[in-house]
This record gives C-alpha cells, structure tokens and sequence, in this order.
C-alpha cells in the first residue's frame, strides 16, 4: 500500500495553490480604483477580468501537460517566478491598454496550481485521494475567495498597484520553498510536445464520464463568475455604495464556503460523489433565488455567497476527484482538460456579467445564474446513472481505443 504524503506537504500544496491562483482574481473587487486611476470606462475595466481568465485557459492548455512528463519538482517553481514577473508588469503598467496583455500574461503564467493538484493525487494512496486532492483543490478555491478580501484591504491602505508587487514577492518565496519541499519524481511519460498536446483531446473524447463532467464544471464556473463579476457592480453602486476595502471583505463570507466545503473529497472516497454533486446543484439553485432578493438587504447578500461557495466548492472538488480516477498516467492531461474546460466558463461567465448587467442589472444576472442551475441539474439527472460515472482507469492517453 502506498504511504500518504505528509500532511504539511499537502497543507504547503494547498496554501501555494490557493496563492498562484489568487492572481487571477486581485482585480475583481479593484474594478472601480483601476478604471479611476487608468481613466478608463467600467466596462473596460471588466474586460481585465475576462482577459485573466482566457490567459488562464491558454495556460492550462499549453502548460499544465508537461507535468506528466517533465520533472515537477522544477517546472513549477520556474511557473511561479514567471508569474511573479507579470505580476511587476501589471504593477507597473501606465494604461488600461498596457494592463490588458499583462494581466493575460499573468493568467497564462499562473499555473502552478493546477500542476500542484495532479502531483498530490500522484502522491497519495488510492483510498485517500479524494481526501489528499480535494484538501488541494480546497486550498486552490479558498485562494480564489481570499484574494478577493486580501486585494481590497491592501488596496484601501497602498492603492492597486501594491496588491500585485506583493503577490510577486509571494510568488518569488514559494518558489524557493516548493523547489526544495517537492518529491523528486521521474516523469509519468514519454511524448514529444505536440503529440502530448493532442493527447488531451484524445483522452477527453474517448472517456465519457470525462466529457459529461466537463460540462457541470464549465457551467459551475460560469455560474461563479457570474455572480462574483456581477456582485462588485451591485456592492459598488446604489443602495450600497461600498468602497472596495468593503466589498473584498465580502469574500470572507464565501472564505467560510471553502471552510465548509473541505471535507468534500472524503464524499467521493466513501462513493457518495454523483448523490452529492446533485445535492450540491440544487444548493446552487437556491442560492440564486436568495441572490434574487437580496438587491437591498446586505444579509441576504451575505446569506447567498455562503451557499452559492458551499456548493460550488462541493460540486468542483467532486468533479475533479471523478475525473482524476480515470487514468494515473495521464492525469495532468486530464486536469488540463477540466480546467480548461471549467475557465473558459468562467470566462464566459465574467463576460456575461458586463453585458447582462448593462442589459439588465442584478436581476437578468440573477436569472441567468437560475437557468444555468436548472442546465446543470437537467445534465446531472440524465448522467448519473451512467455517463457520469467514471469507467475505471484509462490507458495512457496516446493509445489507440474506440470511444465511449
């Protein structure tokens, strides 16, 4: 029987995830201060957000697959400085139009996470792994809440620009302590780079359960961005009017989600995974419905993000955890997949948040979060009785087998 990893190491995966990924989100609750100080339109300023999650995308794709065959132990150091490098840039940068490709350059770059994830279920026993990846993925999903809260209060004290000289300080230091914490490990293949690319298709095609989770995690990540993108307009204008020191404390409420929603990946190792994912959906209809009501009433507000991240966080950690038990010898491919898939939602969500509040404020966003929830729900009852269940583990990704 494999030896769990330690848990200090696990507890390091997770606080290094949970601050790589962060820099995706320094922006949200600065929307307001950035577009001030760059002269630029709200709407403009918007767009960083979505700019972010495309570099992200890209990164997943082009990026995360090395770590099934390159030694992790250094490509994920190197990923951190990289980031901390566009970090300085967007600290630095005079204009809207300079930010734009910077902060890209920081979602293209700020990977490390994702490649963290796979390592820890490569490290862990095979009856622990929901325990040992979804204590990662939590970490990573507490990163995105708290940036939210760390950004606005550092930035109500040293303005915008210091949250992201911070965040690459930080990125600098944990990449010194992960280059001598990590495992050295041999790489899991042997493929050339652009057959290792094309891999991921291969992989998501032929398995089923994969390509029907790939949906629920898109939509849910849609869903999230949606309401987060969207949240910063309503807390930021009228009946509120909270400065965004205020509205990044928000993110503690969603903190206590994360909290809450650790112990996820347990469900999947006692076999509960699809039971709760449906459980968890339906959480997320409900918290839209609260989300409704709550333009005037900063409890319901409150009352909202606690279950829409409790739910969220639960379904994500449950999906991940089903897609990792596809195959071991492909699962940084894998997770390029899912996560590729989930930020191109969440993309797409944040996106949606500028048009749909220009069109229709917080009620067409409120809307739009209910019909994505009844979707998910729609795909979770067709799949839960077959193609969401995962076939048992794959072979590697570069062979040859008819679909699923």
């Amino acid at each position: 029987m494999t030896a769990p990893p330690p848990r200090s190491l696990i507890f390091l995966f997770a606080v290094a995830g949970g601050a790589a990924v962060g820099n995706l989100y320094w922006a949200q609750p600065l929307l307001d201060l950035i577009a001030d100080d760059l002269h630029a339109s709200k709407a403009a300023a918007g767009w960083l957000i979505t700019a972010t999650q495309l570099g992200y995308a890209a990164g997943i794709l082009l990026i995360v697959p090395l770590g099934d065959v390159l030694n992790r132990r250094r490509l994920i150091p190197i990923m951190l400085l990289c980031s901390a490098a566009a970090l300085g840039l967007c600290a630095i940068a005079p204009s809207i139009g300079s930010l734009l490709p910077a902060i890209t350059a920081l979602g293209v770059t700020t990977v490390a996470g994702q490649i963290l994830a796979p390592l820890a279920g490569d490290l862990a026993p095979e009856e622990q792994r929901g325990r040992v990846v979804g204590t990662v993925a939590s970490g990573i999903l507490t990163g995105i809440l708290a940036s939210r809260t760390i950004s606005g209060l550092l930035a109500g004290v040293a303005g915008w620009r210091a949250v992201y000289a911070a965040a690459a300080l930080v990125m600098v230091v944990l990449a010194a302590v992960l280059g001598r914490a990590i495992p050295a490990l041999p790489p899991k293949d042997r493929l050339r780079y652009p057959a290792l690319i094309a891999s991921i298709a291969t992989i998501a095609l032929r398995e089923r359960a994969v390509r029907w989770t790939l949906v629920l995690a898109a939509t849910g990540f849609a869903a999230f961005t949606l309401f987060w993108t969207a949240l910063t307009f309503l807390l930021s204008g009228p009946p509120f009017g909270y400065p965004a020191p205020i509205i990044g404390l928000f993110g503690l409420a969603g903190l206590a989600g994360a909290v809450a929603a650790q112990r996820a990946g347990r469900l999947h190792d006692r076999g509960w995974s699809l039971p709760a994912t449906g459980a968890a959906w339906a959480a997320i209809l409900v918290s839209f419905a609260v989300a409704a009501f709550a333009r005037h009433s900063v409890v319901l507000v409150i009352l909202a993000i606690v279950i829409l991240d409790v739910a969220m966080q639960t379904q994500a950690i449950l999906n991940q955890s089903r897609v990792f038990a596809v195959s071991h010898q492909a699962r940084s491919r894998l997770n390029t997949a899912y996560v590729t898939g989930i930020f191109a939602g969440g993309a797409l969500g944040s996106a949606a948040a500028a048009v749909l509040w220009s069109a229709g404020g917080w009620t067409a966003i409120t809307t739009a979060g209910l019909v994505l929830s009844a979707f998910a729900l729609l795909v979770w009852a067709l799949g839960r009785r077959g193609p969401l269940i995962p076939a048992g583990p794959a072979p590697a990704a570069d062979e040859t087998t008819v679909p699923r």
